[in-house]
C-alpha cells in the first residue's frame, strides 16, 4: 500500500502531464492545497493556470465547480438560493456551484464587490448562509481563484481584508524555450487531460492533510518565521505588513512543502521557499517604494537575505509516513 508522501508524489505527476516545465509551481499550488488553503494565480491569460487547477482535481478525485466570473454574477449564482415548494410549503435549499471540493473562480475581479464578498466568506466559514438557514460545504474545500493583473480596466480589485483569505498567491509565468517547444508538439490540452489519472478521492486528501498536520517545527523554525513577519512591519518600503493570519498560513505551508520534500520534520530552508508566496499580496507598499518603483518581490528578497536563517537542528532523513 502506497504511504501518503508516494501517494502526493503520484498526484504530481498526473498534473505534469498537462503542465509542462512548471514544477515548482505545481507544488507549491499542492502543498497550499494539502495545507487547507485557497490558491490566487494572478498571471496573463493563456498560461496555464485554469489547466493546472482542472488537472489537480482529476488527479484527486474531488468534484469540481467552475464559474467565469462577470460584472453580472450575483451571490445566488454561486452560493444557491432558497426556492418556494407549493407541495410541501417550505422553502428548500437549491445548491450553488459553490458546493463542491474544489471550486474555480475565473477572473474573479471582474465581478462585483457584493459576489466577491460572498465567495470569500465561505472561504472563511467554510458554510453557505441563505436566509439564516447555514449548510456546510463538503469537506475537503479548495477555492482557486484566477485574476489577470494586466487587464484591470472596469475591473474591482480584491481589497487587502479579502487578499489575506487566500493562503497564497502565485503566478504561472511563461514557460522556458525547451517547454514550449514540448508544448508546441503535443497534443491537444483536451486530450491530454484524459490521461489525468484518479489517484486519491476526497477522503484519502484528508487523511494526507492530517499526516502533513503532524510535521514537526522548531521552536528555531518559528521564531524566523516570525522575524520574517515582524520585517514586513517594519520594513521602510512598506505600510501594511503581514498579518497574524499570514504567520499561520506561513507554517502550514512550511510543514506542507516539508512533507513533499519527503521529510517529517521542517527547516529554515522551507520557510525560505514558501514566504514569498505567502507574503506578496498580504503587504501594501506605501509612496516611497511607489515613487522609486519597488515591487512587492524585491522588497521580501531584501528581508529574505537581510533576516539570518537559523543553524539546521536535525539531521536530513526520508519521511515515511
Amino acid at each position: 500500500m502506497a504511504t501518503a508522501y508516494e501517494c502526493a508524489n503520484l498526484v504530481m505527476d498526473e498534473v505534469k502531464k498537462v503542465v509542462t516545465g512548471k514544477d515548482d509551481r505545481i507544488q507549491k499550488a499542492f502543498a497550499a492545497i494539502l495545507a487547507g488553503g485557497h490558491i490566487l494565480l494572478e498571471d496573463v491569460p493563456g498560461v496555464g493556470k485554469t489547466t493546472l487547477a482542472v488537472a489537480f482535481s482529476r488527479a484527486m478525485g474531488l468534484m469540481n465547480q467552475r464559474v467565469q466570473f462577470t460584472p453580472d454574477v450575483m451571490p445566488a449564482d454561486i452560493l444557491g438560493f432558497s426556492m418556494y415548494q407549493k407541495e410541501t410549503g417550505r422553502f428548500e435549499y437549491r445548491q450553488g456551484p459553490i458546493m463542491c471540493n474544489l471550486f474555480l473562480a475565473d477572473e474573479i475581479n471582474r465581478t462585483s464587490p457584493k459576489t466577491q464578498s460572498a465567495l470569500l466568506e465561505v472561504m472563511e466559514e467554510s458554510v453557505v448562509t441563505i436566509d439564516g438557514v447555514s449548510h456546510p460545504v463538503p469537506d475537503p474545500f479548495v477555492v482557486i481563484a484566477t485574476q489577470n493583473p494586466k487587464g484591470s480596466a472596469g475591473t474591482q480589485l480584491l481589497p487587502e481584508s479579502q487578499l489575506d483569505r487566500f493562503m497564497i498567491c502565485m503566478s504561472m509565468g511563461y514557460p522556458d524555450l525547451h517547454s514550449e517547444i514540448a508544448i508546441a508538439k503535443g497534443k491537444s490540452i483536451k486530450n491530454d487531460m484524459e490521461q489525468v489519472r484518479g489517484i486519491l478521492d476526497a477522503k484519502a486528501l484528508t487523511q494526507i492533510q492530517e499526516v502533513v498536520e503532524q510535521v514537526q517545527v522548531h521552536d528555531h523554525v518559528y521564531s524566523y518565521i516570525c522575524k520574517l513577519v515582524q520585517s514586513t512591519r517594519e520594513n521602510p518600503y512598506i505600510e501594511l505588513g503581514i498579518s497574524p493570519r499570514g504567520t499561520l498560513a506561513c507554517v502550514r505551508m512550511t510543514k506542507a512543502w516539508a512533507f513533499l520534500e519527503g521529510r517529517s520534520y521542517a527547516t529554515p530552508e522551507d520557510v525560505y521557499q514558501v514566504f514569498k508566496d505567502i507574503g506578496k499580496h498580504r503587504i501594501v507598499l506605501n509612496t516611497k517604494a511607489r515613487v522609486t518603483h519597488v515591487t512587492e518581490e524585491a522588497v521580501l528578497d531584501q528581508i529574505l537575505s537581510e533576516v539570518p536563517q537559523p543553524a539546521s537542528y536535525m539531521e536530513k532523513k526520508e519521511y515515511r509516513g
